[in-house]
């Protein structure tokens, strides 16, 4: 198995490298790796995933630079959402998760769509209720 310090001798490595033009990182890391540690030594011009904090700030700020990446699963929400002519604007939309990878982001760019985003989770009082007054499930 790969020590933490072999993997980001590696990012470091590859943001060094001008041929590379973009990190992906597998997640989940196994157990005895900080995740944060090893996302945060991605260089932000090469963050393919968009998991950087400059990329997640740009993301959830309104105005401004827009993110140079945003976080493939979300994007592909939103996509499915666009392909399908659903109206996001106005509609009441239920997030179910708050991870780093999919919820948080994914509210996000909903709320940057104009919807009126709850993000329910494990300790969310009366789940079915909040699923039920939404329009829009993801």
């Amino acid at each position: 198995t790969v020590t933490q310090e072999q993997l980001l001798a590696t990012v470091e490595e590859l943001n060094a490298d001008p041929r590379i033009h973009g990190i992906l990182v597998q997640l989940p890391l196994p157990r005895h790796i900080d995740e944060a540690a090893v996302l945060e030594s991605i260089a932000v011009a090469k963050d393919v995933d968009g998991f950087s904090a400059e990329n997640i700030g740009r993301m959830c700020l309104r105005g401004g630079e827009p993110p140079l990446a945003l976080p493939c699963t979300p994007a592909g929400c939103v996509e499915l959402l666009q392909r399908s002519e659903i109206q996001v604007a106005g509609k009441e939309v239920v997030v179910l998760g708050r991870s780093n990878i999919v919820g948080m982001p994914v509210a996000h760019l909903l709320q940057s769509m104009d919807a009126t985003v709850t993000v329910c989770h494990s300790r969310t009082a009366d789940l079915p209720a909040q699923v039920r007054r939404a329009d829009i499930v993801v």
